[in-house]
């Protein structure tokens, strides 16, 4: 199975999404580290920013892909040679050329404004003409579902054009994304019939299908893939490499990358596209999302915590993932015994304790709590109610004064006054509680705050209204989130917060790991 990725081209074209010169080569190496056969970097005749990829590209050395250029047939009226769109490909000196033209008979009339054989004719050259300079020429049939549709027979005599030209695959492109899967697997099939050469598919994402399409082609007879890292890309998007390519090698069995291991790499690229886009990861994006593996609901928990295929499609390491169990409203004792369990706590399922402490943890949800956003305050609620989390650290009072930008906060943080001045009342607050608490408990100066959200949850009815403050730390070794809920967003801080710091030091109390069954 070939695979293309066209994340530098096509997903370059999402809004609001503009990679650096410097992006584009990472995700470059990245897709050859993972085994895509072919990267499409860009339009070279289109904008300067792909034509200078074209040549920053070959100072690096791939081991797998090949880097294809992007461009359209010829202009009508101008000859293959004198082209600006094929010089610019030809001059990037790529082995690969991807050429788009029409197979809609009403884009052939309306939008090019030619006669249908002057299309076919700027089809057959331009093809012809990149194979004469040694390209392999993989030829994409623009809204060819649609066109088809309309006229199979043009549609037909177009991609029978490119072959005949020597187009080494020909791609049956969705590019309006209209498409259901039945339609594309019949229509796909047809052309398998007729066609000898490789059939592709690229599918966009308008109608929710771009991924079901992508696999129905597969399932009619194509045998090269197009797609997107994360689906970005025009509109709607694109068919989602991250969806497509373990469903092709694990669940349809086609060899296609590296094979299985080249799959273990896929949540970091997914992640890293992410990043240079600009753009937050999808936590409920299948297979490599943060909530992908995430179980909250007790029967869920506890049929994973016996055989993790109850309730999970595939080993989530096989995508470089990892599994969660949430604890919430919905949660049952399952859910926290899988958290105590890591903590090296043996607790019977029946013991009292933990019902007390699900049913307090469920009151707390109710008040404007969300733990599955911040389980290491659910965990310190559990804790508690087993006798085992002392808080080291408590604050007895605090006040903030202030004006403009400059804030100071009175704090007595285990019965001693801080006061320290910062940049919002939080900030004050925040360093008034570590510089009494990083005196007491020197192994806090390596804990810091990496994170911090306010939330407000439901319906917003005043300027009284609850707020969730979410926090996140790291020591450099573990994240732990921690949150506070009041209708003040000091108090919620200072609630999250005192979780953060009593978190870590209860877990790196040496009373934790114990078995206290027979407490």
């Amino acid at each position: 199975m070939e695979v293309l990725d066209t994340t530098l081209r096509d997903g370059s074209q999402g809004t609001g999404i503009s990679f650096t010169l410097n992006d584009k080569i990472r995700i470059a190496m990245l897709l050859d580290e993972l085994g895509v056969d072919y990267i499409e970097g860009g339009w070279p005749g289109s904008n300067p920013k792909d034509a200078e990829f074209f040549k920053a590209i070959k100072n690096y050395s791939l081991n797998h892909a090949k880097i294809a250029a992007f461009g359209m047939t010829k202009r009508k009226g101008v000859s293959a040679k004198d082209d600006t769109n094929l010089l610019a490909i030809l001059n990037t000196d790529v082995s690969v050329a991807v050429v788009v033209g029409k197979t809609w008979i009403l884009h052939v009339r309306e939008v090019l404004r030619v006669s249908p054989e002057d299309n076919m004719d700027m089809v057959y050259d331009s093809v012809e003409y990149l194979k004469n300079h040694g390209l392999k020429v993989v030829f994409d049939a623009e809204h060819f579902y649609q066109g088809f549709r309309e006229d199979p027979d043009y549609a037909l005599r177009v991609v029978k054009t490119a072959e005949e030209a020597g187009a080494d695959v020909i791609v049956l492109a969705d590019t309006n994304g209209a498409m259901l899967p039945m339609d594309v697997y019949e229509i796909t099939s047809k052309v398998v019939e007729r066609i000898k050469v490789r059939i592709g598919v690229h599918m966009h994402n308008d109608s929710g299908c771009a991924v079901a399409n992508t696999l129905m082609g597969v399932l009619a007879g194509a045998r090269h893939v197009q797609g997107t890292i994360n689906g970005i890309g025009e509109r709607t998007g694109n068919a989602d490499l991250i969806q497509v390519l373990p469903n092709l090698i694990l669940k349809m069995g086609f060899r296609a990358l590296k094979g299985v291991e080249s799959l273990r790499r896929l949540k970091e690229i997914s992640h890293f596209v992410y990043e240079a886009a600009g753009l937050q990861p999808n936590p409920y994006q299948p297979y490599v999302g943060d909530y992908a593996f995430s179980h909250k609901a007790g029967l869920h928990v506890d049929g994973v915590s016996k055989i993790t295929k109850a309730y999970e499609h595939i080993d989530p390491e096989l995508v470089g993932n990892t599994r969660r169990f949430v604890v919430s409203e919905l949660s049952g004792t399952s859910n926290l015994l899988i958290y105590l369990k890591d903590l090296g706590i043996s607790v019977g399922k029946d013991d009292p304790r933990l019902r007390r402490a699900l049913e307090k943890i469920k009151a707390m949800e109710n008040e404007g709590y969300s733990f599955d956003l911040a389980p290491a305050s659910a965990i310190l609620v559990v804790l508690r109610e087993l006798g085992l989390a002392k808080d080291f650290l408590s604050v007895d009072y605090w006040k903030v004064f202030g004006e403009h930008n400059l804030n100071v906060a009175v704090v007595k943080v285990n019965g001693e006054l801080s006061v320290n001045e910062g940049f919002g009342p939080v900030h004050a607050v925040d360093l008034a509680i570590r510089n009494v608490a990083s005196r007491i408990y020197p192994e806090l100066n390596s804990v810091r705050l990496t994170d911090y959200r306010v939330v407000l949850p439901g319906e917003v009815k005043s300027t009284e209204s609850v707020v969730r403050v979410l926090m996140e730390f790291t020591d450099g070794r573990r994240v732990w989130k921690t949150m506070g809920v009041s209708t003040s967003i000091i108090a919620a801080s200072v609630k999250a917060l005192l979780d953060g710091l009593n978190y870590i030091l209860i877990i790196n109390n040496n009373e934790i790991g114990k078995n206290i069954n027979n407490k």
